[in-house]
Order: C-alpha cells, then structure tokens, then sequence
C-alpha cells in the first residue's frame, strides 16, 4: 500500500473536517419543524385548525401580514421584552392543541429563537412550524392584509 504524501493527508483531513461541519450543521437544524406557504396557504383555505404567530415588528406587520395573523411584535426575540410580549400569547397557546405556524421577516433566526422560547414554556415543539422564508417569501398577495 502506498503511503500518504503530507499534501494528500492534509487534504484528506480538510475533507473530513467539512463532512463533519456540514453534518453537525444539519443536525442542529434538524430540531426545527418547517412548513412550506404553499402548505400553511392549504391550511388557511381549508378551515384547519391553526395559529398563525406573527413575530415581525410593529412597522412591518402594519405594512404586510397573513390574514388572520396575530401581532407579536416580538421580532427579533433577543432581548427579555421581546420574549415577554411571547408570554401573553402563551396562556392561549397551552390551553389549545393547534399547529402554530411562526411567522418572522425571512423564516430565519427570530422564528428559530421564538421557536426555542415557546417550547421551554412548555409549548409542544410538535405542534410548531417555522414559515419558510418568512413574511418576505410568501408569494400569496390575496391572503395579505395591511393596516
């Protein structure tokens, strides 16, 4: 068997160290639930039984929101205010057994901090969804309303 070269065993590591970052980045992201608009714009039509928890602030859910949603104004879900303006939701959200979709600007960290948040308040995780791409992805202008 031949032996390694130096250059060849480095590179060898540099692969396997990517293989291993990329697998331990999809497995953080594993642990939350997402949900498609074409899916959650199926579940509005329907009548089916669902939350739709706005996370954007004030200027933007005045601007655009989903029909039907409810105003947070939790964005970005950093700070301990924005995590209690979640608290007065989560009396509601515990008495009830619907899915939550989570809606933020992009479906990125605020939605993923919210997400955190509800389930150590005893939120169900299976219950939860982060809207793909966000409020700014969502492709349905007649489901859209502004204030």
């Amino acid at each position: 068997m031949k032996k390694l070269s130096v250059l060849n065993a480095i590179l060898l590591v540099a692969v396997a160290s990517i293989v291993v970052f990329t697998i331990d980045v999809t497995v953080a992201d594993d642990s939350f639930n997402y949900i498609t608009p074409e899916k959650t714009k199926a579940m509005i039509e329907s009548g089916e039984a669902l939350t739709l928890l706005d996370i954007q602030i004030e200027d933007e859910y005045t601007r655009h929101h989903i029909k039907g949603s409810l105003a947070t104004y939790a964005y970005p879900v950093k700070s301990d205010e924005e995590r209690a303006r979640l608290d007065n939701f989560i009396p509601d959200l515990s008495s009830r057994t619907d899915t939550i979709v989570i809606i933020c600007p992009r479906g990125g960290g605020g939605a993923k901090r919210t997400f955190e948040y509800l389930a150590s308040r005893g939120i169900e995780s299976k219950r939860m969804f982060i809207l793909e791409n966000g409020q700014g992805g969502w492709p349905y202008p007649r489901l859209i309303e502004a204030n």
